[in-house]
């Protein structure tokens, strides 16, 4: 039901979390989890956890040594945070994001969903690559969730929609139409660039500014062909301010 979602946990710091994690994922459909540079890692304490059913998840589960490589073959990546304010605008709900979430993947789109570590969560600059963020309300008297019992929250929220959803409806592009993760990256630094040589962005805190344009372009499936017209509308502003003088910005 869940097939083309994966959850992505970055350096988490308990096997036993993973192995947790796992069985969260067994329960709710989705047979994808990654693990990106995990600490402690041991595979026995986190099999102990997974229960039989999630065995064979742990057994395919994908490692990675860092973030952007592990999100680079998706076309949509959803990072979790319990931090809000500041780069942290535009969170959406745990029920929001499994509409957002399950509506690209019934257009054939793969969707990544990012859980940071137990002892810190995602940083600003690891939430900057995820297009969509989404925060897990709690009682402020105990905001604290375990990693496993929020993938499961999560998770809960993309099976309910997949099963309350009628799966006949108007398909998005299919994916080989589709821009990674990756390809989106290098099209922000090329908007990144092209918008200081214009003055439209300043140096200091560039990275912040953008956020707004990367939230923007990641809300709806991205073509190839508008990568391609962005792409070609970028070089043709860089080659204008180069000629006034201003390329070098």
């Amino acid at each position: 039901m869940l097939e083309n979602l994966t959850v992505v946990l970055f350096h988490p710091k308990f096997p036993e979390n993973v192995g947790s994690a796992a069985r969260a994922c067994a329960n709710m459909g989705c047979p994808n989890l990654t693990v990106v540079r995990p600490r402690n890692w041991n595979p026995e304490r986190a099999a102990a956890l997974a229960t039989p059913k999630g065995q064979d998840i742990l057994k395919n589960m994908q490692v990675y040594e860092d973030l952007p490589s592990a999100l680079a073959g998706f076309e949509h990546a959803y990072g979790t945070t319990a931090r809000t304010g500041g780069w942290r605008k535009g969170l959406l709900s745990p029920s929001k994001a499994a509409e957002g979430m399950c509506n690209h993947m019934r257009g054939g789109s793969s969707v990544a969903v990012v859980f940071g570590p137990e002892d810190r969560g995602l940083t600003n600059a690891e939430t900057e690559i995820c297009g969509q963020l989404l925060t897990i309300p709690t009682s402020p008297e105990a905001s604290s969730l375990n990693l496993s019992q929020a993938v499961l929250v999560v998770l809960y929220e993309c099976f309910k929609n997949a099963m309350e959803v009628d799966s006949v409806e108007p398909q998005a592009p299919s994916e080989a139409n589709l821009v990674h993760h990756k390809e989106m990256e290098i099209l922000f630094s090329s908007l990144k660039d092209t918008l200081r040589s214009i003055d439209f962005l300043k140096d200091e805190n560039t990275d912040y500014w953008m956020l707004p344009v990367r939230r923007f372009l990641q809300r709806a499936p991205f073509r190839r062909s508008e990568f391609n017209m962005l792409m070609g509308l970028c070089r043709q502003v860089q080659w204008i301010a180069k000629k006034a003088g201003r390329g070098d910005k």
